[in-house]
């Protein structure tokens, strides 16, 4: 992974950090992820006009990609349901590499060097660690929680693999983003009037601003992270991603008076030493 690369990536972490302690949409759950999905969707169709359509090749990867996208928001939400927010959400993500690994060793062929192998690992680990909050609460979490938590982590890894993999197939990165972004966009609102009803399209159109503004942010992020994909191994950046949680602790500490506690302390320690051995690796 270039530095290039690597600066990139850890830039589109912060995006991520910045946009989920920003914004706050006043809609329930399933309501505010279509938001943000369709702002996606609006951003990537201003784009459309300038890239190529994919060829035939690369649209099994978006379609795959579209149904693991639905699969990780549908059990984003049971998670977010049957457990505590601050427990399910950092298990799925401090998960997810791992699973993308060996995804990537068994599906595209990709074996990690051993140093970056230990910093996906002391990522993951810190990431839990900071999810867990020194492991305090983890006997709390019940089996329904933790099981659409690694469900989530699974469809994580599953459209990290199908992305990369599309990505470095279409013609270029942002092609395959834009396209993918207008179809999930497109199958999101499908979805949507068929659970909610069309009564539901009013109240997502009062909060548009704040949709799109999300998507646009959450768009860009991961924009960078396929285009990364088709540079350094599809690991390694799924890894150097979830440096997203660190991100979202130094906001919440220098930001918002939060307390650097010992369990944050030691964790963020452990997601740097990932960072450094990624970059080393």
């Amino acid at each position: 992974m270039t530095l290039f690369v690597f600066l990139a990536v850890l830039s589109a972490a912060a995006m991520h950090a910045i946009w989920n302690a920003l914004v706050k949409v006043h809609l329930d759950r399933f309501l505010s992820i279509t938001l943000m999905t369709l702002g996606m969707g609006a951003a990537a169709l201003v784009v459309l006009p300038f890239v190529e359509m994919p060829k035939a090749e690369v649209w099994p990867f978006i379609l795959a990609s579209v149904f693991f996208h639905m699969g990780y928001r549908t059990f984003l939400i049971g998670a977010y349901k049957a457990g505590d927010f601050a427990q399910t959400y950092p298990l799925a993500r401090g998960t997810a590499p791992l699973l993308s690994a060996l995804g990537g060793i068994v599906l595209v062929g990709e074996v990690p060097a051993p140093l970056a192998i230990v910093g996906i690992v002391l990522l993951s680990i810190g990431t839990l660690v900071m999810s867990f909050r020194g492991g305090a609460h983890l006997e709390r979490l019940n089996l329904r929680a933790v099981g659409f938590a690694l469900g989530t982590s699974i469809f994580i890894a599953s459209y990290t693999l199908s992305d990369g993999s599309g990505a470095r197939l279409a013609a270029t990165a942002t092609s395959y983003a834009a396209w993918l972004f207008v179809c999930d966009a497109t199958w999101a609102l499908v979805l949507c009037v068929a659970f909610r009803g069309p009564q539901s399209l009013p109240v997502l159109a009062r909060d548009w601003k704040a949709g799109l503004f999300t998507g646009v942010l959450s768009g860009a992020a991961y924009w960078i992270v396929m285009w990364a994909m088709t540079k350094a191994p599809i690991a390694s950046v799924a890894s150097l991603r979830e440096t997203s949680i660190l991100f979202a602790m130094l906001i919440s500490v220098l930001a918002l008076g939060e307390k650097m506690t010992a369990w944050r302390a030691t964790a963020a320690l452990g997601i740097v030493a990932g960072v450094v051995a990624l970059r080393m690796g």
